[in-house]
């Protein structure tokens, strides 16, 4: 019997548990597809934060000037399906079934990961519905990601912090140096990192990069203005969106010229961009999907131009590897109560219990400006940040938003 949607699913999800670095599968797995990725022109988005926020901005001004854009995204809040759009049209269920079963001897051969595999089928969709260019976002670092197989027209990094340290290094240099390695020979490196020490070690690193690719390649690095930011209407909510679409503006700018989109189209786009869990807003419900440290400041100031309804309430959990007593001490200035806890699609890899329990009886921590409950049951969690709130902000990762908006029967896709 042929792979149903759900089998995908259950045959690629568990794959999740393991983080491979290396291209040579991914490389295996497209060659088998008939390496779509070589015939596509396509643009690399790294960066630790701001990367799916440019990459969006990016596609909607491509498609507003009349491309049809394939747009590659990770992780997902309630669908598989929303990582892989055509036009803005997630991949069919048919579609994700059929690439997977196609895929699935090589998966088992090659051990391949989910990301692997998720990059391969990406691709093969895109090709099978006649993208005419592609913006991917690199998954997790850069230099080892499965999407640095891609000789794009342009790559660029938006911003470097603190996060995923165990796999790119527990420090801003060592994390800015993974992700400058999508550098290419020949290609525009877009640089949006304000931080000039940061910029210098992104300079350095593209440089290395492009010389293992061509000794003789020259690197073509451009630096966005520390001070620059989108300066027209733009439908992004929040003061660091200015800044991510500068990058996006950037990154469009330095593509060459039959896929430049005319500022008319630019502006449009910009305008009307939406990107579901960034700041969104959804009757008194307010979802975002800060998940490190950076995210968090992003939020604050966010909250300061948006003054929602009081009492703001906020459902948090976060994962365990993340540095949460930093993020919710962060919250602790602007909520008047938090409920901590479990989401359940992240149970495998979420904070503990026990650490919380430990941390909030903890009288060396910041004194707390707000009244926090910690209710591990998630369901119990839901119903009681909804008492007596004026918003309900829902943050921490991308599974606690997505989980939150699937249990109030909300849609993505």
């Amino acid at each position: 019997m042929p792979l149903t949607y759900d089998d995908a699913l259950r045959f690629l999800f568990p794959r999740t548990t393991t983080i491979k670095f290396g291209l040579a599968t991914t490389r295996a797995l497209l060659r088998a597809v008939g390496d779509p990725h070589e015939v596509m022109p396509s643009i690399h988005i790294g960066g630790t934060n701001g990367k799916g926020s440019v990459s969006t901005l990016v596609a909607a001004a491509l498609a507003e000037a009349g491309w049809r854009v394939g747009l590659y995204t990770s992780p997902h809040l309630i669908s598989f399906r929303e990582r892989i759009r055509v036009d803005g049209v997630p991949i069919s269920e048919p579609a994700m079934a059929m690439w997977t079963e196609r895929l699935r001897p090589l998966i088992l051969e090659r051990k391949a990961t989910f990301f692997e595999a998720s990059t391969a089928i990406a691709f093969a969709d895109f090709a099978a519905r006649g993208a005419e260019i592609v913006v991917a976002e690199v998954g997790l670092g850069g230099r080892l990601d499965s999407t640095n197989v891609l000789r794009p027209l342009v790559s660029a990094v938006t911003k470097i912090e603190r996060d995923h340290m165990k796999y790119l290094g527990d420090t801003l240099e060592l994390i800015a140096a993974e992700k400058a390695g999508i550098a290419k020979p020949g290609v525009p490196f877009v640089i949006g990192e304000r931080d000039p020490a940061l910029v210098d070690v992104l300079r350095r690193e593209a440089r290395k990069s492009v010389a293992r690719l061509d000794g003789d390649g020259r690197a073509d690095i451009r630096v966005l203005p520390a001070d620059y930011e989108w300066p027209a209407p733009l439908g992004l909510a929040g003061p660091h969106q200015r800044r991510n679409a500068g990058v996006a503006q950037g990154v469009l700018m330095a593509l060459p010229p039959p896929y430049r989109p005319p500022a008319p189209a630019l502006e449009r786009a910009f305008a009307a961009a939406q990107l579901p869990g960034r700041l969104d807003r959804r009757g008194k419900w307010l979802f975002d999907v800060a998940h490190n440290p950076d995210g968090i400041r992003a939020l604050l100031g966010a909250l300061e131009t948006l003054r929602p309804p009081r009492p703001l309430h906020a459902l948090v959990s976060i994962l365990g590897d993340k540095e949460w007593p930093d993020m919710l001490v962060q919250l602790d200035r602007v909520i008047d109560r938090g409920v901590l806890t479990v989401a359940p699609t992240a149970a495998s890899r979420g904070w503990n219990a026990v650490w919380l329990r430990r941390w909030l009886r903890d009288r060396g921590r910041p004194p707390a400006r707000a009244l926090w409950t910690l209710l591990p049951d998630f369901g119990e969690a839901l119903a009681k940040v909804q008492e007596g709130a004026g918003t309900v902000l829902v943050t921490g990762s991308f599974h606690t938003v997505g989980d939150v908006m699937t249990a109030l029967g909300m849609e993505v896709v």
